[in-house]
Formats: C-alpha cells, structure tokens, sequence
C-alpha cells in the first residue's frame, strides 16, 4: 500500500449527497443504475453505480450516500458519470454502499 500525505487526502472531495432518482441501465456491461444525487452547494449530479445486487430503486431514494465529486467525468456508454459512487465489496465481490447513519447537510465534506 503506498502512503499518502494528509494535503494529498484533503484533495480528495469526499461529499454526502441525497439520490433524487434511479434509472435502469441496461445498457451498462455490469448490472448497474443510473442514479442523480444533490450534493448540495456542488449541485445535482449523475452516476453509474454497479449496487443491483444489494439494493432496489425504491429503497435508494432519499437514502445520503458518499461520492467524489473531483474526479474528471468518465463516459460509460452513452452516459457521462459525474461523480464517484463509493462503496466496499461484499464476500462476493458486489458493491455495498458507504453511507452515513445521521442525516447531515448535502455537500458535507469526509473529514
């Protein structure tokens, strides 16, 4: 694992964001969502996000997940991703989201 110095992680831009909506995308080449989070101060974004294993649409809505928001735009498909969901890998190699127990303000910066 390589180290990194404390300037270079607060470069990162780790922020809690609300999913206002989940979109199908059977286009993707792995099963995955398209989902729009409102990161606050930073704006309503969209994302790919490979969690239909673990999660179904109805049950994202409204739930605070953390994204990096920094990253250069990446194009899957057709589609633009804006921002980075995060998340760990199950036993099985399938995403689980990090989220947040506490409602706190959209935008929030990981600190």
């Amino acid at each position: 694992m390589e180290e990194i110095s404390w300037p270079d992680f607060e470069k990162v831009e780790l922020r809690v964001g609300t999913i206002l909506e989940v979109f199908d995308f059977p286009e993707a080449r792995k099963p995955a969502y398209k989902v729009k989070v409102d990161f606050g101060e930073f704006g309503i974004k969209m994302s790919s996000a490979q969690i239909t294993k673990h999660y179904i649409k109805e049950d994202l809505l409204g739930k605070q997940i953390v994204g990096v928001i920094n990253f250069s735009k990446k194009q899957i498909g057709k589609f633009m991703s804006e921002f980075l969901v995060t998340g760990f890998a199950d036993v099985n190699g399938d995403i689980v989201l990090t989220a947040i127990d506490k409602k706190v303000p959209n935008g929030s910066k990981l600190i």
